[in-house]
C-alpha cells in the first residue's frame, strides 16, 4: 500500500470509533478490577479476624486465607475478561477439564489435604497427644497440612497421611485427665482369697499416685487352669498410667511370696506307667 493513499481523517475516525466503541469496557473493566482487588483483600482480612475470634488453628489460617484469595481472584479475572467482551464458556469448559485432570491425577495427595483441614478444624488430638492409629502408638509432635508425624516410644518417627488418619479410627489417649489401670492378678488354688483381696488393696493404698476415687475395685473374675484370676482397677492421673501399671506388678510379685500367696505358672503332671 502506497503511504499516500492513507487518509489521516480516515484512520483517525476509525481509532475514534474504536475508543468509543472498547473505551467504557476497558475503563469499566479496569475500575471493576480495581475496586474487586480491594474488596478481595478487605475480606480475607475479615476472614482472617474470624478465623482468630473462632481460635482456628494457626497452622491452618494462611492456607484457608490463601486459598480464599486464589478462588476470589480467579473470579474476578473472569469478570473482568467477560467485561471486555472475551467469550468465556470455552475459557471456562477448558479450565473445568484442566481441574478434573489435575484432581484425579492428585487425588490421594488432595485427599490427605481434606483430611489434614479436617483435622486441624476439628482438633480430634493436638500436637503432644499420645495417640493409637494405623497400627502405631505414639507422641503426635507435628500436624502437618498432608501428614502428621508421631514419636514413638522407642523413639521412632513415624509418618501417617492425614487422609487415611482423618477417616479411620483413632484412640487419644490424652483426651482424659484420668485412665483406669487394669491388672490380671493370680493365686494359686488352695490360697486364701481373701488375704489376697487385702494384701491387693494394702499395696493400691500404699501407691499414692492410685486416686481414691473412683474407690479401687478387686473382684475374682476367673477360676482358670492353674491359678485364680483377681481383676484390680484403678483409676490415676493420666500422666501416672504407666508408672503405677508396672510398679504393681513389681510389687505382686515381690509381696505375694513374703504373704504366703503363690504366683502360679502353668503346670503339666507326668504319670510313668511301668507295664511287665
Amino acid at each position: 500500500m502506497n503511504p499516500e493513499d492513507i487518509d489521516p481523517n480516515e484512520i483517525l475516525t476509525q481509532a475514534t470509533n474504536i475508543g468509543l466503541e472498547y473505551g467504557p469496557k476497558i475503563l469499566g473493566a479496569l475500575a471493576v478490577w480495581i475496586i474487586g482487588g480491594w474488596i478481595i483483600k478487605a475480606l480475607i482480612n475479615g476472614v482472617g479476624k474470624v478465623m482468630n475470634k473462632s481460635k482456628v488453628d494457626p497452622t491452618l489460617q494462611p492456607f484457608l486465607k490463601s486459598l480464599i484469595s486464589s478462588l476470589l481472584k480467579v473470579m474476578l479475572v473472569i469478570s473482568v475478561l467477560g467485561m471486555l467482551g472475551i467469550e468465556m464458556t470455552s475459557f471456562i469448559a477448558i479450565l473445568g477439564a484442566a481441574g478434573l485432570a489435575v484432581g484425579m491425577a492428585l487425588s490421594g495427595t488432595l485427599q490427605n489435604f481434606a483430611g489434614g483441614v479436617m483435622i486441624l478444624i476439628f482438633k480430634p488430638f493436638k500436637a503432644g497427644d499420645v495417640i493409637e492409629a494405623q497400627g502405631f502408638i505414639g507422641s503426635v509432635k507435628e500436624i502437618q497440612i498432608f501428614n502428621t508425624i508421631l514419636k514413638t516410644p522407642d523413639n521412632k518417627t513415624v509418618i501417617i497421611p492425614n487422609g487415611g488418619l482423618s477417616t479411620g479410627a483413632m484412640t487419644n489417649f490424652s483426651t482424659e485427665e484420668k485412665r483406669r489401670v487394669d491388672w490380671t492378678i493370680g493365686i494359686g488354688y488352695g490360697d486364701d482369697v481373701d488375704k489376697a483381696k487385702q494384701v491387693i488393696r494394702n499395696l493400691c493404698d500404699a501407691d499414692s499416685r492410685i486416686l481414691k476415687d473412683p474407690e479401687v475395685f478387686i473382684a475374682v473374675s476367673e477360676l482358670a487352669d492353674s491359678s485364680v484370676n483377681f481383676t484390680v482397677r484403678a483409676w490415676v492421673n493420666a500422666a501416672d498410667y504407666w508408672g503405677v501399671y508396672f510398679a504393681m506388678n513389681e510389687n505382686v510379685y515381690k509381696t505375694f511370696p513374703q504373704e504366703g500367696l503363690n504366683i502360679p505358672y502353668p503346670q503339666m503332671d507326668v504319670h510313668l506307667q511301668q507295664q511287665s
